[in-house]
């Protein structure tokens, strides 16, 4: 393992954090070392320390513990998540025979230094009991193929010699603090400790020395296995081409969603990970039994359950044969989890309520890996969890065997109140898990309502035909969000392109729940005298492309089987036409026409069809002079123009958004057409 710690860079750290002192500043430049690299954590994985000195309010010097906070990754940490605590008040819980978790965390909040920091680490009095200045704690992979190990003992003194002292399994908490502590203390010479099934710690006087042992170690980890060489994989079907694999995941993906949906009344989405390791591992016989086994270190359970599903899917063709499939193997996975959770209960004697039964993580045949999740964010976290878990199980079996904790420990880490903290229990927003497809995405309207859907928590899938504006409008929408969003470059009148962008969007997100038909274009003409190829061409954009989405929409919706919402940017000209403005508004008085169509045929899926009627709103639409003719046509100038209603009020592409939004909560309104114009009676549905 490459050791990437940089005088320079230690030195700019310290400048950067000069407002704290130099521990603080150091601890956070090795602690962003360690956290960056996925071989040793991820996601919320691993914590560092430092003890030092501070002032408390009447200027007395006191002694603190500095400990990485709840809720901050180490590759991204700052300052303030190393809340600090005092030391010596956490030095004298030592004394006792036993605490319980609430009463530790209690007392590690109760010993903060600033009462609005987060919650310390759940392994705070480790790193207390512990006496030296810098500590480190990592998952890293080669240390778990040691510690998962049935030998881990032996091999821990064979691979390391003394640089690291061996601590048999203990749940986090209190009675691993001091078990550690007398560990350490009975071989006070060690650079380190090596946890089973759990990771690693090093410690030292300085930041460099305890991130220079944590690196030794990995290192010596990392040569022994590879002198071990890995067992091949034996693929139990032909190697399929990345297309084939496509093919597979745009077959299952809706289905998947939809049957989660149906289980659990939640919007979820899918997120397949492209990696050839992945694919071999789910493609191969050894998977049967080496996935089954369990995680690779007890933190995991919490983001990728215990067990993955696995999936050798045989009815690809036959869409109702697959939902029937796929179904029967999620009832499977759920009676599983059920006896599992029933089993634990009883023997532990718990009130534990029951978590979902749902898998997070699906090896697919012929596919690779697959997971599920409420959000995008923990998708990903499931999927990078487990890829690493994969080359994990490798080289455990290449050494020896792969021993994780049993059910009995997993379930006393899956359902431990401190390690369900770190999933969060805020309210999700209104559109977790909603996917939603928006045409005309880059501008106007349509970035817009991209931005306001973004807002309450949908994940995009943003449309245009200008890829450096679509890009510009993603980094808007990231920069304001914490959403998910891809961009996809289509022209909505190509239906072979559109087709596309619906097998591009199954792949991202695994299917739709809100199709926003916004694209469009002001054509202007007077109707008997227009050109035949110019109201076709305004047809194609203004009309048929909303059906050709629509049409797509809902076949997916039917597919998924869990409702769907179809919302299309008409106008006021459906109902109120401009003079000389045929060849715009015919097509968008088709387009209400479509609306209550779509909502009369599938009313009975569950699928719901809106629309909204803008009127005068500054967007791209009005390209050219455009607005000045519409103006002049009316005695007006443009400012005038766009202000000319009842309420005497402009009306902004804002506005235009939230209209549909409303439109996309109502979940008992269809076939309806709601305005926003600032007021024009001749525009009124009715």
């Amino acid at each position: 393992m490459l050791n990437r710690w940089n005088d320079n860079d230690a030195r700019e750290a310290v400048k950067k954090y000069a407002s704290c002192s130099e521990d603080v500043a150091l601890r956070v430049y090795t602690s962003r070392l360690i956290g960056s690299d996925p071989a040793l954590v991820l996601h919320g994985g691993g914590n560092t320390s430092v003890k030092s000195l501070a002032r408390n309010r009447v200027g007395e010097e006191i002694r603190v513990l500095y400990v990485k906070g709840s809720g901050w990754d180490l590759d991204t940490l700052e300052p303030p998540g190393l809340p600090g605590v005092r030391l010596d008040n956490l030095l004298k819980l030592r004394a006792l025979d036993r605490l319980s978790d609430e009463d530790m965390v209690n007392e590690q909040r109760i010993n903060l230094l600033d009462a609005s920091a987060p919650n310390p680490s759940v392994e705070t009095l480790l790193h207390a009991f512990l006496p030296h200045k810098f500590i480190d704690h990592s998952h890293a992979d080669a240390i778990l193929s040691i510690a998962n190990q049935p030998g881990a003992e032996r091999l821990c003194k064979e691979i390391f010699g003394d640089m690291l002292g061996f601590v048999p399994y203990i749940m986090p908490g209190f009675a691993l603090a001091k078990a550690a502590a007398e560990i350490y203390e009975k071989n006070p010479r060690v650079k380190g400790l090596l946890l089973v099934n759990h990771g690693l710690f090093t410690f030292a006087e300085t930041a460099r020395e305890s991130y220079d042992y944590h690196i030794e170690a990995v290192s010596h980890a990392e040569s022994y296995i590879a002198s071990k060489p890995r067992r091949p994989l034996t693929l139990v079907q032909p190697p399929r081409a990345t297309a084939g694999r496509e093919e597979i995941l745009r077959a299952i993906a809706p289905v998947l969603r939809g049957l989660y949906h149906e289980r659990s009344g939640e919007s979820w989405v899918v997120h397949y990970r492209k990696s050839d390791p992945a694919y071999a591992f789910a493609s191969s016989r050894e998977c049967a039994e080496w996935s089954q086994i369990g995680p690779a270190t007890p933190d995991h359970v919490i983001r990728t359950k215990q067990k993955p599903l696995l999936l050798d899917p045989a009815s690809l063709d036959d869409p109702r044969k697959l939902r029937e499939e796929l179904s029967a193997a999620l009832d499977r996975y759920g009676e599983a989890y059920r006896s599992y959770f029933k089993a634990n209960k009883e023997a532990k004697g718990t009130g534990k309520k029951e978590l979902d039964p749902l898998p997070r993580i699906i090896l697919v045949a012929g596919l690779g890996l697959v997971a599920v999740a409420r959000t995008v964010k923990d998708a990903r976290i499931a999927a990078d969890i487990y890829e690493h878990t994969i080359e994990i199980v490798q080289d455990a079996f290449a050494v020896g065997k792969y021993v994780p904790l049993d059910d009995g420990n997993l379930f006393d880490m899956e359902y431990w109140s401190l390690e369900q903290a770190k999933l969060g229990k805020s309210k999700p927003p209104k559109l977790q898990g909603k996917v939603v497809y928006v045409t005309g995405a880059a501008s106007g309207i349509g970035l817009a309502t991209a931005r306001l859907f973004a807002q309450h928590g949908a994940n995009l899938f943003l449309a245009d035909r200008d890829r450096e504006k679509l890009q510009a409008a993603r980094e808007k929408i990231l920069g304001e969000t914490k959403t998910a969003a891809v961009v996809h470059v289509v022209d909505v009148t190509d239906e072979k392109a559109v087709k596309e962008s619906f097998d591009h969007l199954a792949e991202e997100y695994g299917g739709l729940d809100i199709l926003v038909s916004n694209a469009g274009n002001a054509v202007q003409g007077r109707i008997g005298e227009v050109d035949a190829a110019v109201l076709r061409k305004s047809f194609d954009l203004n009309f048929f492309a909303h059906q050709t989405l629509a049409s797509l929409a809902v076949k997916m919706f039917l597919t998924q089987k869990c409702g769907g919402v179809l919302l299309f940017n008409a106008s006021k000209a459906a109902f109120n036409p401009g003079k000389d403005f045929g060849p715009y508004a015919l097509p968008k008085a088709a387009v209400v026409a479509l609306t209550k169509q779509y909502a009369l045929d599938y009313g009975k899926d569950g699928i719901r069809a809106n629309a909204l009627n803008a009127d005068r709103v500054r967007t791209g639409l009005f390209a050219g002079n455009v607005v000045a003719e519409r103006a002049a046509a009316r005695g007006l100038n443009p400012d005038e123009y766009f202000k000319d209603n009842l309420l005497g009020r402009e009306v902004y592409d804002m506005d235009v958004a939230e209209g549909f939004l409303h439109l996309a909560l109502a979940e008992k309104t269809t076939g309806s057409v709601i305005v926003v114009d600032g007021g024009n009676i001749a525009a009124s549905p009715r």
